[in-house]
């Protein structure tokens, strides 16, 4: 499974309404995660690199928007604080 990472435009972010979306924060940390939906997040701040259950890894950073597919298996390792917008579709 494939975790889509783009850098939108401000108006891109506009039209999918992003600013109106709940905000998630998380400490420096590690832990496993199991998407039981598609989520869609904008990274307002921190890193992180996610990596998933066939060995890829996922450098995320401020900017990005990511999608994570329902049926993912990955574990999370914030590197630094994170603040994301959040839509499960």
């Amino acid at each position: 499974m494939e975790i889509k990472i783009t850098t939108p435009s401000k108006e891109e972010l506009e039209k999918l309404g992003v600013f109106s979306w709940p905000i998630w924060t998380k400490e420096v940390s590690e832990f496993d995660w199991y998407y039981d939906e598609t989520e869609v997040c904008y990274i307002l701040e921190g890193e992180i690199e996610v990596e998933t259950k066939d060995g890829k890894l996922y450098k995320i950073k401020p900017g990005d928007l990511v999608e994570f597919p329902k049926g993912l298996s990955c574990r999370w390792k914030v590197k630094k604080a994170v603040r994301k917008h959040y839509n499960f579709k």
